[in-house]
């Protein structure tokens, strides 16, 4: 498996719990993470750190939800990948997510394996 040296990741989470629980699992194998826990701080983020690699996008979010903030972030870097993780696992959930301009999606609680081969399937294809 690859590692994640020096990769950019935001994590897009206002749970401070599974925010700290990512930050964790990404910085253990190298990247460098950059957080937010609003959609307006998500947006901020994207237009000012270029190096951004992969967004992981909560879909709740206390200002404007995961999809608003992904079709904002999808205009100002159409490429930049987004995996979508919600805890309202729900059937169509996968298919509302893509839908929505999200390029994968995670239901939590999440297995950090399928996290870890998720990102490297969108940073190393």
């Amino acid at each position: 498996m690859e590692k994640l040296q020096n990769v950019h990741v935001l994590v897009v989470e206002d749970d401070f719990a599974n925010l700290e629980m990512l930050r964790r699992f990404l910085l253990k194998f190298g990247a460098i993470v950059i957080t937010a826990c609003s959609g307006k701080e998500a947006i901020n983020a994207v237009k000012s750190n270029p190096y951004i690699k992969l967004v992981l996008m909560d879909i709740r979010l206390p200002d404007m939800d995961g999809f608003a903030t992904t079709q904002q972030i999808k205009t100002i870097h159409p490429q930049l990948p987004v995996i979508a993780q919600t805890a309202y696992a729900m059937e169509n959930d996968r298919e509302l997510c893509l839908e929505n301009g999200c390029d994968d999606y995670l239901s939590k609680p999440i297995d950090i394996g399928i996290l870890y081969q998720k990102i490297n399937h969108y940073i190393y294809k």
